[in-house]
Parts: structure tokens; sequence; C-alpha cells
């Protein structure tokens, strides 16, 4: 959605919302340099978000002029949490950070748990009565049940995974 700067308010609003504000002003449906001059506008261009931290997100706020001159979308750093008081009781920052992270933990092992049931399923035929087990594989699904007490667990990496035989 494209942006423009009033150059004599510093107003920011969108092409459609600087058409309703000129409703008696025919406009091309392209704004090209003639039409910004008549509008007094300039482009707003777009930016990355800013680099965050953990337990921080990239929020948009306002706009800025870059080294060139030119307008563009500012973003700042913004932590996530923040100390809250509910019914007198005060929760820390660092509770809510916890908290969130547990979470996050919580997913990521219910994720790959759910990888080594799929990959044990995919043999269980090898334990049925009638075929023989060999060692490699005895040995490959037990590494798969044992995953759980990986060093990285929940947060594996591809190479954390035993290789099947």
């Amino acid at each position: 959605m494209s942006e423009y700067r009033n150059r004599t308010t510093g107003e920011v609003k969108t092409q459609g919302q600087w058409r309703s504000a000129n409703p008696n002003t025919s406009l091309p449906r392209v704004w090209k340099a003639a039409t910004l001059d008549a509008l007094d506008l300039d482009p707003v261009l777009r930016s990355p978000a800013a680099t965050v931290g953990q337990y921080q997100t990239s929020a948009r706020d306002g706009v800025e002029q870059d080294a060139n001159g030119n307008w563009v979308e500012k973003y700042v750093a913004r932590d996530m949490f923040a100390d809250t008081t509910e019914d007198g009781v005060t929760t820390t920052k660092a509770e809510h950070e916890t908290a969130y992270q547990a979470t996050l933990d919580a997913k990521a092992a219910e994720a790959v748990r759910k990888q080594r049931d799929d990959l044990i399923s995919a043999t269980d035929y090898f334990a049925l009565t009638d075929v023989t087990m060999d060692a490699d594989m005895t040995s490959y699904r037990q590494a798969l049940r044992d995953i759980t007490d990986h060093v990285n667990f929940p947060y594996l990496e591809e190479a954390d995974w035993p290789v099947k035989p």
C-alpha cells in the first residue's frame, strides 16, 4: 500500500486517503512527480524492519528521512513484555519472558515428539512377530525413543537425528 507524506503538515496517508481528502480533484491512477508536486506530497518508501533481539518485535514508528533525503518507513525494536499488575499481583517482565519461552519450548517439544513417533511408526513392521529385527534397526528405534534426552532437545538440528539403517 503506497503512502505519501504532506510536505507542509508532515501528515502521512495512503493514496486512497489522499484521494478522499481531495474529492473535487480528478487524479490520475498512477501518481508521477507532477501529481505529487500539485498535491504537495512526497512518496514514503518501504524500509526494512528493525533488527530485534530475543523477546522483541519490530514496530512501525512513523516515517523519517534517509541519507538521500527520501521519506522512508521508520521501524523500532520494542520489548514484547513489561511488568504488569493485575488485582494487586505484579508479574515482572522476566516472568512474562520465562512463561513465553516455556510455551515455545513446549510447542517445539510437541513437534519433535510427533516427528519421532512418525519415524518409529514407519519402522513398526520390523517389530512384527514374523520379522526378525536386526541390531541396527533396534538401535535406530531406541535412539528415536531416546531423542528427548538429547542435549539439544527440543531444538534439534538435522544432524541430531539418528540415521535410519
